[in-house]
């Protein structure tokens, strides 16, 4: 700006370093503003540059973009309730960050995967679907930007503990605030019990584990009495799709039933009536976990011969020994209780045709009625009953807790476990199943392909005749599909066939791939 004289020249003063005029050494007004308040002695003013909010302080755009990164660290944390986590999650931001944090929605998703590897981490337990509920991502973007933080800072994560999951879950679940102390404490034993069975099972293997966890938690709150917890609720609250939850309550159920088969009573024992008799089998599953590696039980030594021998001539005390036997025929070989010898010191045991399941079952009977002193071989009394039909509620006992399924397992230590049935994978055989259905109709498409190439080879047996129908479809909603029915899958095996695809890879059922590779990129159509 021009002096007042008109002169565009300045000099700086040595003394003050103001700006002057050259040809007047008039002081230049614009230079350095002095508020007059106050007087000589009040505060003076503030040159205005960017960045600058007031006399003294700095707020530049990186600390206005830390400031609100750590409020929204704080407001994340605070919503997954871990708080006392939140130190941690930041400082592995800002490493990972170099200190500059950042913006944007790819900001919340790095905090959901910060927060999720730090709790896992110190083997504390955070699902990855209630992460991505609260960050507002998709679970599949939480997980490779999971995979992104753990490559970058080259950690070695421990294993993800089902059981520690579902622990949490009934921990944090608001339906069971009024629920008495000590059935939450039954029904948490329970429940890691049944969790780690589903683990040796395989019915997590390959799958998202809060379904089970809801499935689990399901059964055992239906099995003990807690009806305000549904499965579709559990569900909804373990942010899991309710169809799946159902799904894998239904293949638990489905696997208790296999194991009680295994038990004299198995036959009568199914999904609709399987929670009924779930007690029972619950508690052999227990025993058998407890059993030494060499086929020994924990517990008492009794003499089981003494034991079986005393429990079927005390048959009368429980009611008409006739219909005892006779209602029981389906346990033993026999019909009726004037078939089986009667057990003395001159008889043996191994006279009686009954399998080591009934013994055991016999045996568990007498421990649970006969009264301490009698076990330890002083003078006691067998307590009778009044009707022969089964109680599966009334020994209240039934669940002891005491076995290591009951705790937090490695999957390794699950897996050396007997519980009574060793399942595969239920996708295994779900692919050796659809393997078997695509063989089929590989063989039916190769006759008819020999019998339109060559129809003078045509057997007069009626092989000629043979497609896909030979194919049984399952499911009640599903119809029978008749013979002439050839559906569209039928169409691209006879065209990989005829375009020379193996059947190796025509069973493995990819026909997408291989029509690309083969068909429409061979030139040949």
């Amino acid at each position: 700006m021009p002096c007042k004289c008109g002169s565009r020249s300045t000099i700086r003063d040595d003394v003050t370093g103001n700006l002057v005029c050259s040809n007047c050494y008039t002081l230049l007004d614009f230079d350095n503003f002095e508020a007059q308040i106050g007087g000589i002695s009040g505060p003076k003013g503030t040159n205005i540059h960017i960045g600058y909010a007031g006399t003294g302080s700095l707020f530049s755009y990186k600390d206005k973009k830390i400031f609100q990164a750590k409020t929204l660290i704080h407001e994340y944390t605070l919503n997954l309730n871990i708080s006392y986590s939140e130190s941690g999650v930041t400082s592995m931001i800002n490493e990972i960050t170099e200190g500059q944090f950042g913006q944007g929605d790819w900001f919340n998703v790095l905090i959901g995967a910060c927060s999720y590897v730090v709790m896992r981490r110190d083997n504390r337990f955070l699902p990855a679907a209630e992460v991505a509920e609260v960050v507002g991502c998709d679970v599949y973007e939480l997980g490779r930007m999971i995979a992104r933080v753990v490559k970058f800072l080259n950690l070695t994560l421990p294993e993800v503990s089902i059981s520690g999951l579902f622990e949490r879950e009934l921990n944090n679940s608001m339906r069971l605030e009024n629920v008495d102390g000590e059935k939450k404490e039954r029904m948490r034993k329970q429940g890691i019990f049944l969790v780690n069975c589903a683990v040796k099972w395989f019915l997590t293997t390959g799958r998202r584990p809060l379904p089970v966890v809801a499935a689990v938690l399901a059964f055992v709150a239906e099995l003990n009495g807690v009806e305000v917890l549904k499965i579709e609720d559990v569900a909804k609250d373990v942010y899991a799709v309710v169809s799946t939850c159902k799904l894998r309550y239904k293949e638990l159920l489905e696997a208790l039933v296999q194991v009680a088969q295994i038990l004299p009573w198995g036959k009568d024992v199914t999904v609709k009536n399987v929670v009924k008799y779930a007690p029972f089998i619950i508690r052999y599953m227990e025993m058998k976990s407890m059993e030494m590696p060499g086929g020994g039980g924990r517990g008492e030594n009794f003499d089981l011969d003494d034991v079986v021998s005393e429990c079927l001539q005390k048959a009368a005390d429980y009611g008409d020994g006739d219909k005892f036997f006779e209602s029981d025929s389906q346990y033993f070989e026999g019909g009726y209780r004037n078939d089986f010898p009667i057990l003395s010191n001159d008889n043996d045991i191994e006279n009686l045709k009954l399998s080591h399941e009934c013994l055991s079952l016999i045996y568990t009977k007498f421990s649970n009625e006969v009264e301490a002193d009698r076990l330890k071989g002083k003078s006691g009394k067998v307590h009778g009953r009044k009707s022969r039909g089964l109680d599966l509620h009334a020994c209240k006992d039934w669940w002891s807790g005491k076995s290591e399924l009951s705790k937090k397992l490695l999957i390794q230590q699950i897996l050396e476990k007997e519980i009574g049935l060793d399942l595969m994978p239920p996708s295994f055989i779900a692919g050796c199943k659809a393997n078997e259905r695509r063989r089929r109709k590989i063989n039916a498409a190769k006759v008819r392909i020999n019998k339109i190439m060559d129809p003078s080879n045509t057997g007069s047996d009626g092989s000629g005749n043979l497609n896909s129908s030979e194919v049984a479809y399952s499911g009640k909603k599903r119809k029978r599909r008749q013979a002439s029915e050839i559906d569209w899958e039928d169409f691209v095996i006879e065209t990989l066939l005829l375009h020379q695809v193996k059947e190796e890879d025509i069973e493995k059922g990819h026909y997408k791939a291989l029509l690309d590779l083969h068909v429409f990129n061979s030139g040949v159509m």
